[in-house]
């Protein structure tokens, strides 16, 4: 017996019990495991308990057209369909192609052609084992598509977002400010079937409430002061790829509403305009906020919540990624070397130095710190070089001021005294702040324009 490089596990769907046993004799003498269903519902019932390599499908089933397993839930995406068919309907097997069959073979069985089509689908699965086998070396070195990290509290984020990716199930992220919640984002396009549209990242907290529903939908030629030309939207922009919402909480409520409109429909419509425009595209939101808070506090809408948070995902904050703040900087200092031409190095001792900080601002801090020390480097970076900061250093556990809270006082007040009195503890260094906050820069500015426009 002949066994191929690449032995695959197969499923011949057909109700004529002649030719189906020989149909499972012919591909069981190339090497191959071959179960068999006589109709839809068995083949599915076998698809439920065991996944296969392929399906080979009759067309013409007792219980309807086996093309159906095609875009069958049943059927996982790596599972290729080959169409079974007779003379008089190979257009319909051409037209199973264009829906997504990996090919099709005609009634009564060519051996050669038989054989080559197992030829190319061993390829097919042996080529995506090596992709994933690639794809679980490059993780255990600490690389998971844009992501960089091999702690065990990061594990659990790379397995979700690699079940997550090839759906188009809306996810929310949750992390505070720095964490990479845009990477995340970033991994999951690149590792879903949308990988060659276009990925529209937005901010939210950084568009002021004027201009964001012209941002997010566009506007026609007239619609408003100034609206001079027709402007296609970030919905339309992203169609056919993915929309990344980053701090969807500073949207503000009346937008949510006609946000949550379009997510339900898949349409926009330009301000000004009256068609309605269909779009094909996958929502991801951020939000460096606990929802459950933004909800309680009005600045969230819970319709939009638990459309947006159809899988909710949360990012663990650099302080629990143990092991990962040396791996991160090495990293980061390996892109200046590359972009530079320079080939500087840690300093022994500096990376331990590291490792003993809080890292308030997360991965972003680390980022900007590792930065500064290779501008000050000439050919080392030292642990003094880590330690330096410009401006006002974030304040160490019990080392900064304290004010009193009113038990009742709402969290919104809460948070602005906070805001306020951590300004004054470092002179007003609003990126130092920001800091010691766990905030975005742009977030603390959107808080410092509202409280200049409200009641103390």
């Amino acid at each position: 017996m002949k066994r191929n490089v690449h032995s695959l596990h197969l499923l011949v769907v057909d109700d004529d019990p002649d030719f189906c046993a020989s149909l499972v004799s012919l591909l069981g003498s190339e090497g191959h495991r071959v179960d068999d269903a006589c109709d839809l519902a068995t083949a599915r019932a076998a698809l439920s308990r065991t996944t296969y390599d392929a399906l080979f499908v009759d067309q013409d089933l007792p219980d309807g057209d086996g093309t159906s397993l095609i875009d069958d839930d049943a059927r996982p995406e790596k599972t290729e369909v080959v169409i079974i068919t007779g003379h008089a309907s190979v257009h319909r097997a051409v037209a199973a192609l264009h829906l997504g069959a990996a090919d099709y073979l005609i009634k009564p069985t060519d051996p050669a052609l038989l054989k080559a089509i197992l030829t190319r689908l061993s390829r097919v699965r042996g080529l995506q084992q090596t992709v994933s086998d690639l794809q679980d070396d490059l993780r255990a070195k600490g690389r998971f598509g844009p992501l960089v990290g091999r702690s065990s509290a990061m594990q659990p984020v790379f397995d979700l977002i690699q079940k997550v990716a090839a759906t188009d199930a809306s996810v929310l992220i949750q992390g505070e400010s720095g964490t990479g919640k845009e990477l995340v984002a970033q991994a999951l396009h690149q590792m879903s079937a949308r990988r060659s549209g276009p990925m529209v990242a937005v901010n939210c907290g950084a568009i002021s409430e004027t201009l964001i529903e012209s941002e997010l939908f566009g506007h026609e030629k007239g619609s408003f002061t100034g609206a001079d030309r027709q402007h296609r939207g970030f919905f339309e922009r992203a169609d056919g790829g993915t929309l990344f919402l980053d701090e969807i909480g500073e949207m503000p409520l009346a937008l949510q509403v006609k946000l949550l409109r379009v997510l339900e429909t898949g349409c926009v419509e330009r301000i000004g305009g009256k068609a309605s425009i269909h779009t094909d595209v996958r929502v991801l939101a951020a939000t460096n906020r606990d929802p459950a808070e933004a909800m309680a506090d009005g600045q969230l809408r819970e319709d939009l919540y638990f459309r947006l948070a159809v899988f909710p995902m949360r990012l663990p904050p650099l302080r629990e990624r143990k092991g990962d703040v040396a791996l991160l900087a090495q990293h980061f200092l390996d892109g200046h070397n590359a972009a530079n031409d320079t080939d500087k190095r840690w300093e022994p001792g500096a990376l331990a130095a590291l490792e003993e900080r809080p890292w308030r601002g997360n991965v972003r801090e680390l980022r900007n710190v590792v930065q500064r020390a290779y501008i000050l480097a000439e050919d080392t970076l030292s642990a003094e070089a880590v330690a330096a900061r410009s401006g006002s250093a974030p304040v160490e556990n019990g080392s900064g001021g304290s004010f009193t809270v009113q038990v009742g006082t709402s969290i919104a007040h809460v948070e602005r005294q906070l805001i306020e009195e951590t300004l004054k503890h470092v002179d007003g260094n609003k990126l130092a702040a920001a800091e010691i906050l766990g905030f975005s820069l742009k977030t603390l500015y959107n808080r410092l324009n509202v409280y200049a426009g409200a009641p103390a």
